[in-house]
């Protein structure tokens, strides 16, 4: 993915959808997840472990530095979602759940992440389809993604 420029699809309806099964729907923009923002996650949750919120002890842990929260990394799905696909006339989109959720890379402190969104599958549901978008966030210069989720998306006509 990292030739890959910010890029987004816009449909006018749900049922276009249906022909896009198996394509790449977008890239999100690149993202700096700083300390800072690590630290309000960190109070947000209340999951201030080390590796998290403690520079000098993490300095000298299994990654040199403060790592973004998986949980964190995670909830980047939402926006890139946003910054991918759109639906002018669905009447809704509903996050419906998440499926196959992995974190194969640490995410450092500092480090610039984005998205790209897959169309991996779709199903009808009443008044809509269900759209399984294959999301993978990777920290710039890393190997392998951060982040691996299949997001379950409601588009409702």
């Amino acid at each position: 993915m990292s030739e890959a420029t910010a890029s987004r699809t816009t449909l006018e309806r749900v049922e276009e959808l249906r022909e896009l099964v198996g394509a790449r729907l977008g890239v999100s923009p690149w993202q700096t997840i700083d300390q800072a923002t690590i630290d309000a996650f960190a109070e947000a949750t209340g999951d201030r472990q080390w590796i998290h919120v403690d520079p000098q002890r993490a300095a000298s842990g299994p990654f040199g530095t403060t790592i973004a929260h998986g949980f964190l990394t995670l909830s980047l799905c939402a926006p890139i979602i946003e910054q991918t696909i759109a639906v002018r006339q669905a009447g809704m989109q509903v996050n419906y759940g998440l499926e196959k959720v992995r974190f194969p890379a640490p995410v450092p402190a500092g480090s610039r992440v984005r998205g790209s969104v897959e169309l991996a599958a779709l199903d009808e549901v009443a008044g809509g389809v269900q759209a399984t978008l294959r999301i993978a966030i990777e920290a710039e210069g890393q190997a392998k993604p951060a982040c691996v989720a299949d997001a379950l998306v409601r588009f409702y006509a």
